[in-house]
């Protein structure tokens, strides 16, 4: 199957192997799609994500993960990456001494390379015509490709070089974890909406959030509900919209009958 197939995901902390996080996640997102997975802090959103792009912090002790039918879980990160699975981080880190241009230019080489070794590399006047261009479609300053990656960047310029990543990088698979956490309502449709213009055929979109308020602007095909390191409910669109009304405690009540 085309897309990313998780099947019966279990993860816990390295340095913690009590301590299971997922119990045993489902999720299958197709190319083209763009799915939003909602729950309350601790139910293991970004946990699974991080496990997704292989942390070294996460250990994942049973199921399965396919990424294009390919197995990618002995895979490193880097190798997942270039595969075509991208994650915007929650919190991304700052690389001073690394432009924004740089940065984008390498990515793209080092998967065109692991594509076919014998690639030579995307030129340097080809490179600035492309980077340019998904500026202009994302209505970004020019100058914002010579400044050090996230060095000195408010939160929200942060999050727009997440998305400029990914419309450079154009991945298969884009992961976003919690990419409206700190943003202001002016910043959060900004990046938003240019994520939603980089929805396609070829990108399936999996959009973590705790609050309706992103999927304003991200419309998802499917909406889950992780609760408690599993998802409990999934369903369309509308799902969303009778979370934010009735809040978690329902899903909270559902589960618990559950599991009794």
């Amino acid at each position: 199957m085309s897309g990313l197939v998780i099947r019966n995901l279990h993860v816990r902390l390295e340095e913690d192997p009590e301590v299971e996080i997922l119990k045993g996640v489902d999720l299958t997102i197709q190319k083209g799609e763009v799915h939003a997975l909602m729950g309350p802090n601790g139910s293991g959103k970004s946990t699974l994500s991080y496990a997704l792009m292989g942390h070294p912090k996460y250990e994942v002790t049973d199921g399965t993960v396919e990424f294009d039918g390919t197995d990618i879980l002995e895979l490193a990160p880097n190798e997942r990456a270039q595969l075509g699975m991208f994650l915007a981080f929650q919190y991304p880190v700052s690389i001073p001494g690394v432009s924004m241009a740089n940065f984008l230019r390498l990515s793209i080489n080092a998967r065109r390379k692991a594509e076919d070794p014998e690639d030579k590399g995307i030129s340097i006047p080809d490179f600035r015509r492309l980077l340019k261009a998904k500026m202009d479609a994302l209505g970004m300053d020019h100058s914002f490709a010579g400044r050090y990656l996230n060095e000195g960047f408010s939160g929200g310029e942060k999050k727009k070089a997440e998305v400029l990543q990914m419309a450079v990088m154009e991945p298969h698979i884009a992961i976003m974890d919690e990419t409206d956490s700190g943003l202001d309502i002016d910043a959060l449709r900004t990046v938003a909406e240019g994520v939603d213009k980089l929805r396609g055929p070829e990108m399936g979109i999996l959009v973590i959030t705790h609050y309706q308020r992103m999927l304003n602007y991200i419309k998802p095909d499917y909406v889950h509900i992780m609760f408690e390191g599993r998802v409990v409910q999934s369903g369309g669109p509308e799902l969303a919209m009778e979370l934010e009304e009735k809040g978690y405690e329902e899903i909270r009540k559902k589960y618990a009958k559950q599991v009794a």
